[in-house]
This record gives structure tokens, sequence and C-alpha cells, in this order.
């Protein structure tokens, strides 16, 4: 019987592609799901059937998604990070110059031109306003990028490259992350630090308790005047009335982000995009490709890579029969499963276990066949969320 994948949003092709339609069938419609595949898509708690064994999000954040409640239930959540980074960096490239320069309102002045016939004239009236739109260049001047992962890390470069000083500020900075990140980055030690040394800060976080409403007026009061502050990270990370406060201040010069609100919008200092930042047809298919590859090495194989909510874990198969365990992280419930399959005289070949703040995942590969008797007994163990019995074990 073919998998069954349940999309949300309309994929990318090149993302379903992936999925062989000889062992998968996609649709926007099933009642009992082997595994969600969605963008942005407002998901429920109520609306996760219980055949549901694994999620993947065709993008980065993760709040549109129950994780928590998934977590509960042994649903491992992927998602996409880095997919889409080069188009935000672009974007935050754009915003860069959009901030630095008149140049949007050096636009909306020669639109009023429109019904001017006379060539001669236009050049006048071009030279003697133009003065209005001058603005500063991007060399020399200072960066401050927040958060250093795939983004951030991407667009401190992109600053490097343009003749910028970059300060970055990331204090849970992952020795991958820090391997790729250029030493010309300066490290700030905090982030009041880096606030009060950029001319231009760009935020590249996720929201978490810890980040939400980071950017507050104690932080903005660290800058230095006429600093332009960019958010293409998340809406909720900013204080908007903070950020309101700053620009009337002139604590900050401009604000430009890829999140509107009523509040923001009209102001000559504030310029906004439509969350345009991964809208691009690369993005979205790089995106739908990581997602899907990461649910299929998972329904296959029980790996796990870029799990929000488990620990990442692969183990390389060497035998048909593999078994996936989802349990509660307390002790003694590994060594349960072990019992309950040396009672049945079934050898454990290879194993890996890992767990991540309340959960563990255990891979187990055995050389024989376990009746549903013996998965039953596993599944009954106190703190066993689920059992999956996976491959051919003939």
């Amino acid at each position: 019987m073919a998998t069954q994948i349940l999309t949300l949003n309309q994929i990318s092709v090149k993302g379903l592609e992936r999925l062989p339609r000889d062992s998968y069938e996609i649709a926007s419609e099933f009642a009992h799901p082997d595994a969600i595949l969605l963008r942005s898509h407002k998901l429920q708690a109520q609306d996760i059937a219980d055949s549901v064994l694994a999620i993947g999000r065709a993008g980065a954040g993760v709040n549109n998604i129950p994780v928590a409640e998934c977590t509960r239930r042994g649903i491992p959540v992927f998602n996409s990070p880095g997919a889409n980074a080069n188009a935000v960096k672009e974007l935050v490239a754009t915003a860069l110059l959009l901030g630095s320069r008149g140049i949007i309102e050096g636009i909306q002045y020669v639109d009023t031109l429109a019904g001017m016939t006379d060539g001669a004239e236009m050049h006048k009236a071009l030279e003697a306003q133009k003065k209005q739109f001058k603005g500063s260049e991007l060399v020399g001047k200072t960066l401050g990028v927040v958060g250093l992962g795939a983004i951030g890390s991407m667009v401190a470069e992109m600053a490097l490259t343009l003749g910028m000083k970059v300060v970055g500020y990331d204090p849970a900075l992952s020795v991958e992350a820090a391997w790729r990140l250029s030493s010309q980055v300066v490290k700030a030690d905090t982030l009041s630090a880096l606030f009060a040394r950029a001319d231009y800060i760009s935020l590249h976080l996720p929201v978490l308790d810890s980040t939400r409403g980071l950017v507050n007026s104690e932080l903005l009061n660290a800058t230095r005047p006429g600093t332009c502050l960019l958010n293409f990270a998340r809406q909720e990370i900013v204080d908007e009335a903070a950020i309101i406060k700053a620009l009337d201040a002139g604590k900050l010069r401009k604000y430009i982000a890829d999140f509107p609100s009523p509040e923001l919008i009209g102001r000559k200092d504030v310029i906004l995009m439509p969350h345009i930042g991964a809208s691009t047809d690369e993005a979205e298919d790089n995106c739908a490709i990581m997602a899907a590859e990461q649910l299929r090495d998972f329904l296959e194989n029980g790996n796990i890579r870029n799990s929000v909510n488990f620990p990442n874990l692969q183990l390389e198969r060497v035998t048909g029969c593999r078994l996936s365990v989802t349990n509660e992280n307390v002790p003694k419930i590994l060594g349960g499963i072990l019992a309950i399959l040396a009672d049945e005289n079934i050898n454990v070949i290879d194993m890996l276990n890992k767990s991540r703040d309340e959960v563990a995942y255990n891979l187990i590969d055995i050389g024989t066949h376990v009746s549903d008797t013996v998965l039953d007994q596993m599944r009954a163990l106190e703190g066993v969320i689920n059992v999956r019995l996976i491959g051919d074990c003939a």
C-alpha cells in the first residue's frame, strides 16, 4: 500500500518529485495520511490524524504548527533551514540599498512627471530636485547581524563583499555555523554592544520565548542616532511601540521590515514589504525538496534530519528490519525494550539512541521478524510514546 502524504499548501513540483509515485500517494485530502507536507497553512492540533507519523514544513519557521502537541504524540516536525537563505539574503541586500539612498523617493518623484512632454524641461526639473534624494554609501559602514545561522551568516558575508564592516551576535552559535562564518566578522559580547556600534542592524532570529519582543526600548536606546534597523526574521521579535518611539526620537533613522502592520504603514521613515523574503521560485523549490527528502528518509529509514522537536539521528541500514522507538526521556525505558527483544531471542545488530529535551528517540536494527504481539509489549511499557516497524523483516 502506498504511503499517503497530505499536502496543505501548493508544494513545488520539484519537491513532490522526490516522493516516487510508485511508493507515495499525494493529495490535499486524506482521512488517514501517513505524513503532512505544508508551507504556511495554520495547522491545528485537532486536524492531525492519529495516523500521522511526521510533518514536513517547506520553510524555516514552524509557528504555524502545534509543535508541543506533536512532541507529546511522538510526531517529529521537520523544517527546511537554509533552503531559502539566499532569497532572504538578496532581499536584505536590497533593503540595505533602499535604506542608504533615496531610491524609493526618487522613483516616486519621477512618477509625478508623467504628464511632462518636454524632454529639456524634464531634465531641468530632475537636475533641480535630485539633491533631495541624496544618500550615503555602504562602504565603510558597520552592519550588525543578530543571529548568525544559515541566513545571518550569508548576510554577513554579503555585507563584507560590499565593503562594510560586520559585527555579529549569536549566543547560540553552533560549531557548524562558526566554521562557515568569515574571520572578518567581529563578535559582539552583548546585544546592546552590537546595537551601540552599528550603522545598520539586520535581525535573523527565530520566535522563541527568549526572543519575543527582544528589540525593546531599552535596547533601542543603546543605538547611535540615525541607525537603520532591518527585520526580515519575524514580526514578533520587535516591540513595534518601541520602534515607533525610537523613530520619533531620531534614534532610528529608518525601519525596513517584511511584516506590515497598521501602526507602521504610511510613515516616511518606514519601508514595508509584504512578507516576500522567501518568495522566489528557487527558494520554494529548495524548501520543498529538503522537506520532501527529510520526510522520505524518516518514513523509509526512521532517520531524522532538521527536526525542530526531535534529536538529529541517522543510522545506516545494515538489515532490512528496523525498529523506531520514541519515548519519554527518562531512565530504563530503552532497557525495557531491549529486554523484550532478548526474551524473544531477537538479536540487535545495530542501534542508536539520542534525546532532546523531554523526548528520546531510538533506531534499532534487528536480524529477524518481530511479531505484532512483541510490538504491543513494547508499546505497553510506561513512557513509550510510539513504536514503528520499518522495512521487510521476512
